[in-house]
């Protein structure tokens, strides 16, 4: 009978790639958006995952994600630092700075003041250069993305040369000489990321009364974060935050306060809908057409649990085969996308995976619903009808 079910879904080949395009097409459209969906929030706190060594970030209580500065007291750090169960406190420096070019053009820049001493805060990867090269004298470095984009010189034929070590920019008057370039995670914003030490970064800086935008700490071996966090908050009247906790705030504001999710919502609803809209009525319809095989099937004693399982292999093979195809052309949509510059916000997970199998699973057994409630209901006799 299982054999007869495959030979009866291939056998009418249009309507069974019918329903596997509809099957595909909703499991691409909802793999994709919503990987490009995750690929952007996760984006939001790039600057915070990038930043791995600190255990615990101390901001301005009112701070609601990552780019919400609110500068803080420079005595922050000690004061932090006399607090039982942490380790260390390190100042951290991040505002946007307008840097200029060497052919004098302008470029707003993100500045990232890290430890002058121990550099907690640099970045992970660097492609050229070395984070001791800091010490040096008005010195920076500066991420990929940047140097190759926004920094680089224009020509006149419209070719960039990129900004590369040895070149010098100019911050807020201030030289200031490459001497690195790193790799850094992207973020949601698009300006480039100059590294520097937090007592240069506190030069190139806009003259405040507060410079400092957080505080960054570690914690003694066997101390409960918890209960240091609470210390914190006690000791100083700011707010300590986990790195997952500085994430999770931020991509909360995001979600709460843009139409990121609404927008990207309504791409895989309807990837849903018009997939088992194509899946259901083809489905159905490939039933109707056949609906005297299954007469003759009953009228040879076929029962309906029988014919049940035909119409849940016909759809389930329908279902894996648009479901890999699905995923697979999102997959590869994210991979040739995410060449080059990878400017496409483009994370592709398990549990988008395992997402996107139930929506193809409830769309398939919506198709399969549709064709029982008519086979149930089919008499052996239609066989003898003309």
């Amino acid at each position: 009978m299982l054999w007869t079910a495959i030979r009866m879904l291939i056998g009418d080949f249009g309507k069974y790639l019918g329903m596997l395009f509809g099957v595909t097409f909703a499991a691409f459209l909802m793999t994709q958006q919503g990987s490009i969906f995750w690929g952007l929030m996760s984006r939001t706190f790039g600057f915070v995952t990038e930043t791995n060594q600190p255990q615990i970030w101390v901001m301005d209580k009112r701070v609601q994600f990552v780019e919400d500065l609110k500068p803080l007291s420079e005595t922050t750090v000690n004061r932090i630092r006399g607090i039982e169960g942490v380790e260390w406190a390190m100042p951290l420096y991040r505002g946007l700075i307008r840097a200029r070019l060497s052919n004098g053009v302008f470029q707003q820049c993100w500045v990232v003041g890290i430890d002058d001493t121990t550099f907690i805060g640099a970045p992970q990867t660097m492609i050229e250069g070395r984070i001791e090269d800091l010490r040096r004298a008005e010195t920076v470095i500066v991420n990929e993305e940047g140097a190759n984009g926004l920094l680089a010189r224009r020509m006149p034929d419209g070719s960039r040369i990129p900004l590369k070590v040895g070149d010098t920019l100019e911050l807020n008057d201030r030289r200031a000489l490459v001497v690195g370039i790193c790799r850094t995670i992207r973020t949601f914003q698009t300006q480039p990321v100059i590294y520097t030490t937090y007592s240069r970064a506190v030069q190139y800086a806009p003259r405040e009364r507060k410079i400092l935008t957080y505080v960054v700490a570690g914690l003694k071996p066997g101390v409960e974060m918890t209960a240091v966090q609470n210390r914190i908050a006690e000791a100083t009247g700011l707010k300590a935050l986990s790195q997952n906790e500085f994430q999770m705030a931020t991509l909360s504001f995001f979600l709460r306060f843009t139409g990121i999710p609404i927008n990207f919502g309504i791409s895989v609803v309807l990837g849903f809908v018009v997939g088992a809209a194509i899946c259901g009525q083809t489905f159905y319809q490939f039933t109707s057409d056949n609906i005297k095989q299954f007469g003759a099937l009953k009228a040879m004693g076929a029962g309906n649990s029988r014919l049940l399982g035909m119409i849940l292999l016909q759809a389930g093979i329908v279902g894996v085969q648009g479901y890999g195809l699905g995923v697979g052309l999102a997959a590869l949509f994210g991979l040739r996308s995410g060449l080059g510059q990878k400017t496409l916000a483009f994370n592709l997970t398990w549990v988008h995976l395992g997402a996107v199998g139930v929506a193809v699973t409830l769309i398939i057994m919506f198709a399969a619903a549709l064709s029982l409630v008519k086979v149930m209901r089919t008499e052996p006799a239609i066989v003898f009808k003309g």
